[in-house]
C-alpha cells in the first residue's frame, strides 16, 4: 500500500494520495482575506488548480467537492466564481453548508478528491 504526503505540516498535509485518489485538505484564501466570498472562493479554486497539477491532475477529475461557507448568504457570490471555474460536463458531486470556520476573516473552505 502506497501513500504520498505532500506539503507535510504539524497538523495536516496538503495533499495525500492513495491509490490514485488524491485528498486535498479544506483550503482557504490567503491574499483575499479581506475581501468578499467570490474573491476568496476564486483565490481557493486557483490553489486547487496549482495543487491537483503538482499530482498529474486537474478540475475535470474532481470527484466531490464539500464547500463550507461561514455565512449562506454567500452562496450566490461564491457559486458565481465556481460556475466560471467548474468545467461543464465535469461537476463533481458537491456538498455547500453554513460552519463556524477557523478564522472568523475566512468566508470560504472547500475540500476536494479527485482522480489522479
Amino acid at each position: 500500500m502506497s501513500i504520498q504526503r505532500y506539503h507535510v505540516g504539524p497538523r495536516l498535509s496538503e495533499i495525500v494520495v492513495h491509490n490514485q485518489t488524491i485528498y486535498l485538505a479544506g483550503q482557504v484564501a490567503d491574499a483575499t482575506l479581506q475581501q468578499d466570498a467570490k474573491a476568496q472562493a476564486e483565490e481557493i479554486f486557483g490553489m486547487i488548480d496549482r495543487l491537483l497539477a503538482e499530482v498529474g491532475s486537474d478540475k475535470t477529475k474532481i470527484l466531490s467537492a464539500q464547500i463550507w461557507l461561514a455565512d449562506m448568504n454567500d452562496y450566490d457570490a461564491m457559486n458565481e466564481a465556481w460556475s466560471v471555474w467548474v468545467p461543464q460536463g465535469h461537476t463533481p458531486a458537491r456538498a455547500t453548508v453554513e460552519s463556524r470556520l477557523a478564522s472568523p476573516e475566512y468566508k470560504v473552505e472547500v475540500k476536494i478528491i479527485a482522480a489522479q
